[in-house]
């Protein structure tokens, strides 16, 4: 068995740098012959707990009708759906059959920190031809997921879905229930993919604005002066208002369960049955939108924990989350449509009476603009307004409110160290960080930071680009609602201000414009302390920043009723806060879950001190 004495941040960092050798030479699962294709399954396969074993391998499988090199989990991808229950004490025992460390990193589940499974943080890593044993207690219930830590292994195949039954049975009244595993998948050797985006950001955005579509940009702003200084103005931030996504469906095949749209994965229901659907995004670097037209969702767990019933036509599931989703279908077929945020391609599938009934796929919707709104210009700052809806531009009134903005590094007597504040006084439990207009200032943190937010402002009732128009309803954080008070209601004691940060041109990501290869040391938290943790986003694209070991509160101003999560989604310019109570003592990552931001260097350490 492998050991998991905690290993160096060189480690970790090696790991990081021969990140395109990893999981690409392994060794084939046993029994499996170099001719062998893994055929497209219509349902994703079972490993029961409480003993599992999993097998790490290189395989060629069939996406979307072509042969291709992956690596797999027990054959295929996604890997099985672990099912576990709460209460029990599993065993996870993960063999490597690849050339290169791997890993499994169990995805929102409480565990030991030496069991999280981060190379380099909390564990060597599993080393070719061996074996590691994952023990620990299930302490609670919902959907999850796990995935590789190591290198692009994530990319190539090796995730899938946890579902942990609840102690007692489930008050939600379902009688069938299906896991939907979204992902991308490329073609493409991902250390090119990520060779490509070093030399050029936009390098897979084949939906820039052109000369061809200027008349339509116009009739949208305006007039052709206003769209050519739109356009004019992007140009000198050199950015592009279509870029979204780092990667896109121009390399992107979107899968469901494994099943490319031609392939179009099957959920059986019988008429009359409340089916519940667990909604996981494993991609590596796509958001998506979920809808099924003609049937309405009602959300009933987020990031696994439960909240209060939400009604629903669609809802937006960044990377690395997780949604419950309940539905009532009646009729013989209904499309399970999954669109990408920048809708450059979609994944889908059926939920039906019968195997080969199916429904219309809907019309594909154009493409969405990001504004200067969105980019957190203050109002005219290019010499146009280009706010849309709720998202956020400064109005006149919003002037007149100086007491409702904050200047960061202002006269807030704060100090700042290693993106830690220091409050004078603790900052109250709720309320005071979900309104409001927060003016950056000088501070443009290094040179790994090449455009700074003017204006964050917090934009929970935002459902985001592309879906502020949807003519129908649209989920946001806003309306999360913990479905039982919590009941740590005490205020925090410190803020950690933390600024996502990015230099689009040389493709370095970084907190406070420092990479994690630069040196940046770890969070520190006591056990028991309780933080407030502000993350400001000044890059123009969306992070889903997820924290290990831990859940946390994310502050939508309901008090003892902000939802439990453990990853958000900060859009550009956006301010978000969460509370953390530091329970669980040891070294924990922090970091984008867009792969290639992660590789790139956003990228932290927690750590919890007993």
């Amino acid at each position: 068995m492998t050991r998991y004495d905690h290993t160096s941040r060189r480690r970790f960092l090696k790991g990081i740098a021969g990140m395109g050798a990893v999981g690409m030479f392994g060794q084939f699962v046993t029994g499996c012959a170099a001719s062998t294709v893994a055929s497209p399954r219509e349902e994703v396969l079972l490993a029961p707990g409480p003993e599992v074993d999993l097998k790490l391998a290189r395989q060629r499988i069939e996406v979307a009708g072509q042969s291709a090199w992956a690596t797999t989990i027990n054959g295929g991808i996604p890997g099985p759906v672990i099912r576990l229950k709460e209460g029990q004490d599993v065993i996870l025992r993960v063999e490597n059959l690849l050339e290169d460390t791997s890993s499994i990193h169990w995805h929102g589940l409480l565990v030991p920190y030496q069991m999280d499974g981060v190379p380099g943080v909390s564990f060597e890593g599993i080393s070719p031809g061996e074996t590691f044993e994952y023990t620990f207690p299930i302490r609670q219930s919902g959907t999850y997921w796990y995935h590789s830590h190591s290198g692009f292994q994530e990319q190539t195949g090796i995730y899938g879905a946890i579902v942990v039954d609840p102690a007692e049975p489930s008050s939600y009244g379902e009688t069938r229930e299906h896991v939907v595993v979204l992902s991308d998948w490329t073609f493409e050797d991902p250390r090119r993919v990520y060779t490509n985006l070093k030399k050029y950001g936009g390098y897979y955005n084949f939906q820039r604005q052109t000369l061809a579509n200027l008349g339509a940009h116009a009739a949208r702003t305006g007039g052709v002066f206003d769209a050519i200084r739109e356009r004019f103005s992007w140009a000198r931030m050199r950015m592009d208002q279509t870029d979204l996504s780092d990667v896109t469906g121009i390399t992107y095949t979107y899968l469901m369960n494994g099943l490319s749209p031609g392939e179009n994965w099957h959920g059986l229901f019988s008429p009359g049955e409340r089916v519940r659907l667990r909604l996981v995004n494993a991609s590596a670097a796509t958001f998506f939108d979920v809808r099924i037209p003609g049937l309405e969702m009602t959300v009933i767990e987020v990031d696994g924990m439960p909240v209060e019933p939400v009604q629903v036509d669609e809802l937006r599931i960044a990377i690395a989350e997780t949604y419950d989703v309940l539905v009532e279908p009646n009729r013989e077929a209904y499309t399970l449509f999954a669109e990408a945020m920048d809708r450059s391609g979609f994944a889908r599938g059926t939920l039906a009476t019968t195997p080969r009934a199916s429904a219309p796929i809907p019309e594909r919707r154009v493409r969405p603009l990001l504004t200067m709104t969105d980019m957190g210009m203050a109002h005219g700052a290019m010499g146009h307004d280009m706010s849309q809806g709720e998202s956020g531009g400064m109005t006149h009134s919003e002037h007149e409110m100086s007491d409702a903005r904050v200047s960061h590094g202002s006269s807030m007597k704060m100090e700042h160290v290693h993106g830690e504040m220091e409050m004078s006084k603790a900052p109250p439990v709720c309320g005071t960080w979900v309104d409001g207009v927060f003016e950056h200032g000088s501070d443009e943190h290094g040179p790994g930071n090449i455009m700074v937010a003017q204006r964050a402002k917090t934009r929970l009732d935002d459902p985001g680009p592309g879906l502020r128009d949807a003519p129908w309803r649209v989920l946001t954080y806003g309306q999360l609602r913990r479905a039982t008070p919590s009941s740590s209601t005490e205020p925090p004691t410190r803020e950690i201000e933390l600024h996502l940060t990015g230099n689009m041109e040389r493709y370095m990501w970084s907190f406070d414009g420092v990479q994690y290869e630069a040196g940046m040391p770890a969070v520190t938290m006591k056990k028991g302390e309780r933080v407030r943790v502000v993350l400001i986003n000044d890059t123009m694209m969306a992070h889903p920043i997820h924290l290990h070991g831990m859940f946390f509160e994310l502050d939508v101003g309901a008090c003892e009723r902000n939802p439990l999560k453990h990853t958000v989604s900060v859009g550009p310019s956006e301010r978000v806060s969460f509370l953390v109570t530091a329970e669980e003592v040891g070294r924990w990552a922090f970091h984008c879950h867009v792969l290639y931001h992660m590789m790139g260097g956003m990228f932290r350490v927690v750590e919890v001190l007993p």
